[in-house]
């Protein structure tokens, strides 16, 4: 008992943060129940990005009802590539990746031939409620399907990496690159087998990685070190995180985002309830940095000062960057 209480000391005074604070003081403190709606479904997320000016993938249409389904060869056209997902999944469940079209067929991008009936079966899945939080009917989302940046094909397996920024109030606190895996079946899902690596604030410059809980510093598929990898465009994946505060009004968020190689930084979705894997990765604990950002809203609200989010990525890059932003 005494060896327990000794080591959670030593977590805590490295403010190391735990499911039960998380959830007590910031989730239940911070996020409204009234506006979970918004981040809880991607369409109600997408809509409201693309109406704020933030960049998302393109929505090519939505299906709500089985009589629907036969609308998806309106809504795909002649594309050969696309997404299926559904509104309210978690965890990557449920998603369909399209690559490609072969003799009449569909090919998937882990190579997998189906047909359009096997197509048309799954977004009946889908608005089954099977992939949805709590198991509630939902709706199918066709979407364009993201081309990650080449800058990313050496140290990921199929798929594509995400980017994953926890924001408290508007500031950036930590972030994360989620790589897939072979393990994970091409899926940026860390409980799936994806790979996380912490990301310095102040530079976009990728440190250690975690992988099933363990330190790693190589991909195990490709054996490259996923170390030392400068993030294109950082600065506008810090602003488009810190800009998503305005867009959800809820105050303790994941912004979950993708670098394509043609479009740049897209928002990919909102989480009202980020996992806490995020501080392995950064070898850093969120207590420290919320409490940071909590104690600079007490010094703004005392001068009656609001921060716009360009200062917010300012102040966390300069608190919470291992390299400090070169002035300019």
């Amino acid at each position: 008992m005494f060896g327990f209480w000794k080591t959670w000391k030593a977590l805590q005074a490295r403010g190391i943060m735990g499911i039960n604070r998380r959830n007590a003081d910031y989730v239940l403190k911070y996020n409204k129940r009234s506006l979970y709606p918004i981040v809880d479904d991607k369409i109600i997320t997408k809509e409201r990005a693309i109406a704020a000016g933030i960049h998302v993938p393109e929505m090519y249409g939505i299906i709500s009802t089985e009589k629907e389904i036969d609308k998806l060869d309106e809504i795909i056209g002649g594309r050969s590539d696309f997404v299926i997902k559904p509104a309210q999944g978690a965890g990557g469940d449920g998603i369909l990746v399209i690559a490609d079209r072969f003799e009449g067929r569909y090919r998937t991008v882990s190579g997998k031939i189906i047909s359009h009936e096997e197509i048309e079966h799954q977004i009946s899945s889908i608005l089954t409620g099977l992939y949805s939080l709590g198991g509630h009917r939902d709706r199918a989302l066709i979407e364009y399907r993201v081309v990650p940046d080449q800058i990313f094909k050496s140290i990921s397996y199929e798929g594509v990496p995400d980017i994953r920024i926890i924001v408290l109030m508007g500031y950036p606190v930590m972030a994360m690159l989620r790589l897939p895996t072979r393990q994970s079946g091409g899926k940026a899902n860390l409980h799936q087998g994806a790979i996380g690596v912490g990301v310095d604030l102040a530079t976009g410059l990728t440190l250690r990685g975690t992988w099933l809980n363990n330190i790693i510093t190589k991909h195990p598929d490709t054996t490259n070190a996923v170390d030392g990898v400068q993030l294109p465009n950082w600065d506008g994946f810090m602003k488009l995180a810190a800009g998503c505060y305005e867009l959800c009004g809820l105050g303790y968020i994941g912004v979950d985002m993708v670098l394509d190689q043609e479009k740049g930084p897209l928002i990919l979705e909102l989480n009202a309830r980020p996992g806490l894997n995020i501080q392995i990765a950064n070898d850093c604990g969120l207590t420290l940095r919320t409490h940071a950002v909590e104690a600079r809203l007490e010094e703004l609200k005392a001068a009656g000062v609001t921060e716009t989010a360009e200062e917010r990525v300012r102040f966390a890059q300069e608190m919470f960057g291992h390299i400090p932003p070169v002035e300019g």
